[in-house]
C-alpha cells in the first residue's frame, strides 16, 4: 500500500504556515518604508485599504477551500474550472513562488543572525551566509521529520517575534501623542500616492494562501483551512495597521522623510524609544522570523512539487516518507535548490539576493492570484451564484493594479530581467502542461478526496462550484 500524507493538522498549525510565509516582522521591518515613500504619513490608511483587497482576494480561496482539499492548492482550485492544464500551469507558477519566497527567507536569516550578532561583538566575512545554510538544514529536517512539529514551531517563533515588534510599537504610543493624521492623505502626495501605497501594502501579505497547500494533511480540511485563510488575513491587517502607524507617529509627522529613507526602521525607533540592546534583539527576532518563514516557505513548496509529481511531472517525486508522512522527497529537491542558489547567487550578490529573488516570485503570485479569483468568478457565473461572481470579478480586476505597476514603468536593471525569467518558467509551464501527456491526466481525474465527514467522495463532485 502507498503512503499518503498524514492528516494531523488542526486549524491553529494551518493558521501558522500562512503567517509565516507572509513574515509579518520581515514586512514591517522593509516594506514599510516602501510604503511610506508613496503615501507619506498615510501608510498606515494605504495598509488598511491594502488589507480590504486582499481581504476580497482571499474570499475566493474560501470559496475553494470549502469544497477542496488538495495538496497541490491553486492546481485543483483552477483546474476544476479551467481544466487539468490550466490547473497545472497556475500550480507551477505557485511553484517558482515558494521556491523563491524560500530562498529569500533563509538569505534573511543569515543577514539578521548576523546583525544580530554583531550588537555582541561577534562578526565576520562569511558569517551570515554559515547561518543561513545551518536555517536550510533546520528548515529540512524540520519539514522532513513531523509537518505538525514543524507547525508549531513556526507558530511560536513567528509569534515571539511579532510580540517583540508589538512591544516596541506599544511603547511607542505610550510616549507620543496620538494623532488621526496617518489616516487622511499628506498634502504633496494625496490619493494617488496612496495608491501607489496600496501596491507594496498588498505585497505585503503575499502567501496567505500557503494553507492551503495542507488541504490533505489537515484533519477537518474544508473547515481549517477558510478559516486559517481569513484569520491570516485579518490578524495580518491588524498588525501592519498597528505596526506601521506606530512607526510613522514614532518618526513624527513632520520627519516621514526620515522614515522613507530609513534601512532600519525597526533598529532606530528601538534605540530611540528603547534601547540599542533591544535593536540587537529585534535583529534577532527578525532572524526568527526569516527561519519561521523558511519552514513555511519550504513546506508548501515540497507539497506543491508532490502533487505536481503525482500527476506525471515526475512521479518518482510522488513519494510519501511511511514513518513521517511527509513527501520526504520533493522536500530534499527543494532544500537542495534551495542550498544551491544560496551557494551560486547569494554569496556573490549578498547585499541585493534576497530582494531580487522574493521579486521574481512576487510578479508570479500576482499571476496566481488573477488565475484564483478569475476562476472562482467563472465557476461562479456558471452556477449562477451572482455574489460570487462579483467577488471573483472584483478580486481578479483589482490585482491588474500592482501586477501594471510591477510592470511599467519598466524598473532599472536588473529589475527589468525578473519579469522575464517569470515569462520563461510560465511558458516552460504551458509547454510541460500541453506538451506531455502524462501531466495533469490520471491522477487529475481519478483523485478522490476525504471530507470532514470521513466520506470519501468523486473530485469532480468536490469542485464543482
Amino acid at each position: 500500500m502507498v503512503a499518503g500524507l498524514r492528516r494531523s493538522l488542526r486549524t491553529i498549525e494551518t493558521f501558522g504556515v500562512s503567517v509565516s510565509i507572509i513574515a509579518p516582522t520581515l514586512a514591517m521591518a522593509f516594506v514599510t518604508t516602501l510604503t511610506a515613500q508613496s503615501a507619506g504619513w498615510a501608510t498606515p490608511l494605504a495598509y488598511l485599504i491594502g488589507g480590504a483587497i486582499v481581504t476580497i482576494v482571499a474570499l475566493s480561496f474560501v470559496a475553494f477551500g470549502r469544497r477542496v482539499a488538495h495538496a497541490g492548492s491553486v492546481y485543483a482550485y483552477v483546474g476544476s474550472v479551467l481544466g487539468p492544464p490550466s490547473g497545472f500551469v497556475v500550480g507551477w507558477v505557485l511553484l517558482l513562488t515558494y521556491a523563491t519566497f524560500l530562498a529569500s527567507a533563509t538569505a534573511l536569516i543569515g543577514k539578521f543572525g548576523a546583525a544580530a550578532l554583531g550588537h555582541v561583538g561577534v562578526e565576520g566575512p562569511s558569517l551570515w551566509l554559515i547561518i543561513a545554510v545551518l536555517g536550510v538544514v533546520l528548515a529540512a529536517w524540520l519539514t522532513w521529520r513531523d509537518v505538525q512539529l514543524a507547525a508549531r514551531v513556526i507558530l511560536v517563533l513567528e509569534s515571539a517575534s511579532v510580540l517583540a515588534i508589538l512591544l516596541l510599537a506599544i511603547v511607542i504610543l505610550t510616549r507620543v501623542p496620538p494623532s488621526l493624521l496617518p489616516f487622511k492623505p499628506e498634502p504633496g502626495h494625496g490619493w494617488t500616492g496612496i495608491g501607489f501605497g496600496i501596491v507594496f501594502a498588498v505585497l505585503s501579505f503575499a502567501g496567505f494562501e500557503g494553507a492551503t497547500t495542507l488541504g490533505e494533511e489537515a484533519q477537518h480540511p474544508v473547515r481549517s483551512i477558510p478559516k486559517a485563510i481569513m484569520g491570516t488575513v485579518i490578524v495580518a491587517s491588524l498588525f501592519f495597521v498597528f505596526v506601521s502607524y506606530a512607526q510613522v507617529v514614532g518618526y513624527g509627522l513632520g520627519h516621514v522623510q526620515e522614515l522613507r529613507q530609513a534601512s532600519v526602521p525597526l533598529d532606530e525607533l528601538s534605540t530611540r524609544f528603547i534601547s540599542g540592546a533591544y535593536a540587537g534583539f529585534l535583529d534577532c527576532a527578525a532572524s526568527i522570523s526569516a527561519l519561521a518563514c523558511a519552514i513555511g516557505s519550504l513546506s508548501a513548496a515540497a507539497r506543491m512539487l508532490y502533487a505536481l509529481g503525482r500527476a506525471g511531472l515526475a512521479p518518482h517525486l510522488a513519494v510519501v516518507n511511511p514513518r513521517h508522512g511527509t513527501p520526504a522527497r520533493s522536500i530534499v529537491v527543494m532544500s537542495a535548490l534551495n542550498l544551491v542558489c544560496l551557494l551560486l547567487w547569494g554569496a556573490r550578490a549578498a547585499t541585493s539576493y534576497s530582494g531580487d529573488i522574493v521579486t521574481i516570485g512576487t510578479l508570479g503570485l500576482i499571476l496566481v492570484y488573477i488565475s484564483v479569483t478569475g476562476a472562482q468568478a467563472i465557476g461562479a457565473f456558471r452556477s449562477r451564484r451572482p455574489v460570487w461572481w462579483m467577488i471573483g470579478s472584483l478580486g481578479a480586476v483589482l490585482l491588474l493594479w500592482p501586477l501594471g505597476n510591477s510592470l511599467y514603468p519598466a524598473p532599472p536593471w536588473p529589475g527589468n530581467v525578473w519579469p522575464c525569467i517569470v515569462a520563461a518558467w510560465l511558458v516552460l509551464g504551458l509547454a510541460l502542461a500541453f506538451f506531455r501527456r502524462s501531466v495533469t491526466g490520471p491522477e487529475f481525474m481519478s483523485l478522490r478526496l476525504r471530507g470532514d465527514s470521513g466520506q470519501d467522495s468523486d473530485f469532480s463532485t468536490n469542485l464543482r462550484i
